[in-house]
């Protein structure tokens, strides 16, 4: 499933959440991802719940919910690249059950 994933985001989840500090040197990495990986999985996804929730002072994580399974996991982003959240998130969404 090596780009296959993102297409996979809208029938393997219900939601995608990422909570960020708008200011935080922890959560550079989550604005980031924002910037650089937000708009090409909206485009892939155009119906898909996207959430991004800023709050001063908050840990950076990404919180996923599965469509299939009665599920919400997530993944502390503290101190990751936008790259390493979007591996995150690949791996989130490809072992549902291992994630």
């Amino acid at each position: 499933m090596a780009a296959g994933w993102r297409q996979a985001i809208s029938t393997t989840l219900r939601e995608v959440r990422l909570h960020l500090c708008q200011s935080s040197p922890a959560s550079k990495g989550a604005r980031e991802f924002v910037e650089k990986h937000y708009v090409g999985l909206k485009q892939q996804n155009p119906t898909f719940p996207f959430l991004i929730r800023e709050c001063s002072g908050v840990t950076p994580k990404l919180y996923v919910r599965y469509a299939e399974i009665p599920i919400e996991k997530s993944a502390s982003l503290d101190n990751l690249t936008s790259d390493e959240i979007l591996q995150r998130l690949q791996k989130l969404v490809e072992t549902p059950s291992e994630a």
